[in-house]
């Protein structure tokens, strides 16, 4: 990797994480400094890049590296639990590191050893890879016109990305393009490689800060030791896209669970009661308390089914096989639904309960609701349905693919 290697050496130098334990307690600590200031960034669309810098430092983004690379590999469960987390206190921050990860997870499988050693060691270092994946004019979003052709020694790309999320915060674009054989790769390339344009022109309603603009590639110049054979990962059994997914699930989770807690303060100080209630607080309420205990007792529902499809996907990790990556796949399909469902509830339950002056500008408590219902959008549940229901009624096992 020595091409690239000199471009990275004077980069961050990262925490070590030994455990879990201590993973998740640092989670805990960036997101007591990241809720203070989370309506404010949605507000006025302020871009977290101290966050994200204060994110690398931590040696969050090197927590999925295989033990035989110097990482811990973490359980699935504690990764989105991690996600979790951060999301509860800023979902755009939550889901910025969700395709780094799922980055991680196809450089497991499909990366040469070099590239393993290097780019897990530049994880562990602190580094963070940004996708330019999706596009936008293409027949279905599983379609690209973004090409990869030989130059040389390496490759050029073309082409133009849209939901480059967390680009501008990373030190890596790492882009999804077709070769001449129409097979799908993806190219590690260092930020500010020539012929890189990322334009900051993600306008969302939801998740307003999580950088998610376009990627504008003009014969940009890529080595042979820096392209991976992305499509490897789909023509065999593996974990990539349940990696990706249980990410996801874990942002929505987060965002349920800001919901709940700003509802239960809400009620708790603000509220008044209903005049037929016959209560004094509104906390008294027994219809609000029943929505609450409700709303409480699914998202407990909801993590359990993360958790659960966490240690499937940890198995398929360790014995894999088709069996336990279909198995994986359908658990976490099934956490990907619940916890969907239960964001946008929540995001709605916090103003049936917190009443019309929840609905003031200034408390920005709508935030919830635009980032779940940008963010639930991401990879439609209908379709997850589909492929649960198809496999357990006509045994047709799911589609590899990155969405699932």
């Amino acid at each position: 990797m020595s091409s690239v290697t000199k471009i990275s050496e004077h980069r961050l130098s990262a925490h070590r994480i030994a455990s879990e334990e201590e993973a998740l307690a640092i989670a805990r600590d960036l997101a007591d400094e990241y809720s203070s200031g989370a309506s404010r960034r949605d507000l006025e669309r302020a871009l977290p890049y101290e966050e994200l810098e204060k994110l690398s430092a931590s040696g969050l983004l090197g927590i999925t590296v295989p033990a035989e690379y110097g990482g811990i590999d973490v359980s699935n469960a504690a990764l989105a639990e991690v996600t979790a987390i951060l999301s509860e206190a800023d979902s755009s921050i939550g889901q910025i590191p969700q395709n780094h990860f799922y980055i991680l997870e196809a450089l497991r499988y499909d990366g040469s050893e070099d590239q393993k050693r290097f780019y897990f060691g530049r994880a562990l270092a602190g580094d963070q890879f940004g996708n330019a994946l999706s596009e936008v004019g293409t027949k279905t979003v599983g379609h690209f016109n973004t090409r990869i052709v030989t130059d040389g020694a390496g490759y050029r790309i073309n082409g133009r990305k849209f939901y480059s999320t967390g680009v501008l915060f990373a030190h890596w674009v790492v882009v999804f393009a077709l070769d001449e054989d129409d097979l799908l790769t993806m190219s590690f390339v260092p930020k500010g490689t020539e012929g890189i344009e990322i334009v900051d022109d993600w306008d969302g309603f939801g998740q307003r800060t999580t950088g998610s603009g376009t990627t504008i590639l003009t014969d940009v110049y890529v080595t042979q030791d820096a392209v991976v054979r992305h499509h490897k990962g789909f023509e065999r059994p593996t974990t990539i896209g349940s990696v990706g997914q249980i990410i996801h699930a874990g942002v929505d989770l987060g965002i349920a669970r800001a919901a709940l807690k700003e509802a239960i303060g809400f009620v708790r100080d603000r509220a008044r009661p209903w005049t037929d209630s016959g209560v004094e607080r509104a906390a008294d309420d027994p219809l609000t308390i029943s929505r609450i205990g409700d709303l409480a007792i699914r998202i407990e529902a909801a993590e359990a089914t993360l958790e659960r499809a966490g240690r499937k996907v940890d198995q398929a990790q360790i014995t894999l096989s088709e069996e336990n990556a279909v198995a994986a796949t359908l658990s976490v399909a099934a956490a990907k639904v619940l916890t969907t469902e239960v964001a946008i509830d929540a995001t709605n339950i916090l103003f049936e309960l917190a009443g019309t002056a929840s609905t003031k500008r200034s408390f920005n408590l709508e935030r919830h609701w635009r980032n779940a219902r940008t963010h639930t959008l991401h990879d439609p549940v209908r379709w997850k349905y589909h492929v649960v229901g198809n496999y357990h009624l006509n045994g047709i096992k799911p589609p590899k693919s990155g969405a699932l």
